[in-house]
């Protein structure tokens, strides 16, 4: 088993800050090294060290025996050392079709004849595609792809590099189950060519699936490397958090007044109508594949897109939101998901990305009083676990789990009567998750709460109510304290596509 990388003593510091300190890894050929962290533990610095972003303060890197230091994301590319980052906008370039980005680290060199000739842009891009079963238009503009869509993109890209070290950080994040496997064939293949691989993931269907060993990360540090078969998953995710980590029973709430009614709600012209309702007090989740329509429902919620047909009532009005202003003056929030694109605001402090959308309640004759909107800030911050220095420090300075914190902050800073959440624990850590499914059930006496997530794992530590959806109706209602896990699960996989859709109320 021979050793493509290894990390001696890796340590960073960030001013005062020490994110990293000492690090040391060993990736082997032909292995799936998973790296397990909380929020904030150091794993996305550690990777962009490896890859060329960042410099190492102390300690060295050997590639192949060798001693290796990246100065730019070009040269670890060069040198083999591919990765796909957990922000998909890092991976593609939302302007360009698909087969340019395949090709874009190519073309970028200006070298490349292929730049004069888009047929042959084209049949090289192909051949990429191909390798991960990437089955779509080549020259679709990438702004016009799913989520989903985008992540197997950016995977291909990396595949055009033929790597010998594949860094994925949270590559599943937005796939679907199908996707997912053909993401784990993929890796089976080059586990056969001799690629080392560093898999960074909180889900333990993913590790239970790729993990030749894991590594568990705390505070800029390792905490455990678990290696020997079986694999010890359970101390894998104790070493991570420092603590054991106890099973999750939530008490069983009676829900309260309808806020939200449903009636014959058809998303789409070939879909089947349903109906719903949403009561003060509970919290329900909606799960289902990536593509069952989750979005969608959240959308039409918020005013960002209009249903085929039937009727919505809130607190017993009609309810026909034309935008997002509208619903947020019915007292309707929607935490999106994709927060790169749909929620952080890049250039804005924790504070500024928080109060955003209710600068009005800040604001004295078109001044915005600062000490209020920070006060506001400071509570949420404290209360959502945000790790950061201050509450004006710039949101990007924040790990990915904490920037998703301060999303959900932001709709709970105002009080509402529905509160949309989809895909709220995209990147978040399982202690995060936690964290914020807490916040979210103890406020959740003064409205109607809906999660929309895809794994079932978050609909049983968060909901009292989980529905299911498939061909963008819902299929399927459960009690979480009653619930018969194998009819849920059929559900999600489609069993109950074809069967008379049940009235949900």
């Amino acid at each position: 088993m021979s050793v493509v990388v290894q990390l001696r003593g890796i340590r960073k510091s960030f001013g005062t800050n020490m994110v990293l300190r000492g690090i040391d890894m060993t990736l082997h050929a032909g292995q799936v090294t998973v790296l397990m962290g909380a929020n904030g533990a150091g794993k996305s610095t550690l990777v962009k060290i490896l890859c060329g972003v960042h410099a190492s303060d102390h300690g060295q890197i050997e590639l192949h025996g060798k001693p290796f230091k990246a100065a730019t994301p070009s040269e670890a590319i060069r040198a083999g050392i591919v990765t796909v980052h957990q922000s998909i906008n890092d991976g593609v370039v939302a302007d360009l079709d698909v087969a340019a980005n395949l090709l874009l680290d190519e073309l970028a060199t200006g070298r490349s004849p292929l730049f004069y000739n888009r047929r042959k842009i084209r049949q090289q891009a192909q051949i990429i595609a191909s390798t991960i079963g990437l089955e779509m238009d080549l020259s679709t503009p990438v702004s016009s792809l799913s989520l989903a869509d985008r992540q197997m993109v950016a995977i291909a890209r990396a595949m055009a590099h033929d790597p010998r070290v594949l860094v994925l950080d949270e590559p599943t994040s937005s796939l679907s189950s199908a996707e997912a496997k053909r993401l784990f064939l993929l890796i089976e293949r080059l586990k056969q060519k001799g690629v080392a691989m560093l898999y960074i993931s909180h889900r333990m269907s993913d590790i239970r699936n790729v993990a030749d060993s894991i590594v568990s990360m705390r505070d800029g540090a390792i905490a455990g490397v678990f290696d020997k078969r079986p694999l010890d998953y359970e101390g894998a995710v104790n070493a991570m958090l420092g603590r054991k980590f106890s099973e999750l029973t939530l008490d069983h709430v009676e829900s309260a007044a309808a806020v939200l009614q449903l009636e014959g709600l058809q998303l789409r012209p070939d879909s089947q109508p349903f109906s719903l309702q949403l009561n003060k007090n509970e919290v329900v989740a909606i799960t289902g594949l990536v593509g069952s329509g989750k979005t969608a429902l959240a959308e039409c919620l918020f005013g960002l897109r209009q249903a085929y047909a039937g009727s919505m009532r809130l607190a017993g009005d009609g309810y026909k939101p034309r935008s997002a202003t509208d619903a947020i003056r019915s007292r309707v929030f929607l935490c999106a998901k994709d927060r790169s694109n749909n929620g952080v605001v890049a250039d804005f402090s924790i504070v500024q990305n928080i109060s955003l959308p209710f600068l009005e309640k800040f604001s004295s004759l078109g001044f915005i009083t600062a000490k209020k909107e920070q006060a506001q800030a400071r509570q949420l911050i404290d209360d959502m676990g945000v790790v950061c220095q201050s509450s004006t420090d710039n949101i990007m300075t924040l790990s990915g789990g904490n920037q998703q914190k301060v999303m959900v902050a932001r709709w709970l800073s105002q009080s509402c009567q529905l509160l949309v959440l989809d895909e709220p624990f995209q990147g978040v850590d399982i202690q995060a998750r936690r964290d914020i499914a807490a916040i979210l059930r103890q406020t959740a006496h003064s409205r109607a709460t809906v999660v929309l997530v895809s794994e079932i794992d978050e609909a049983l530590e968060i909901a009292d109510r989980i529905l299911v959806m498939c061909e963008h109706t819902i299929v399927g209602e459960h009690q979480n304290h009653t619930m018969d896990i194998d009819v849920l699960l059929a559900q999600v996989a489609g069993a109950s596509a074809g069967i008379k859709v049940p009235s949900v109320a």
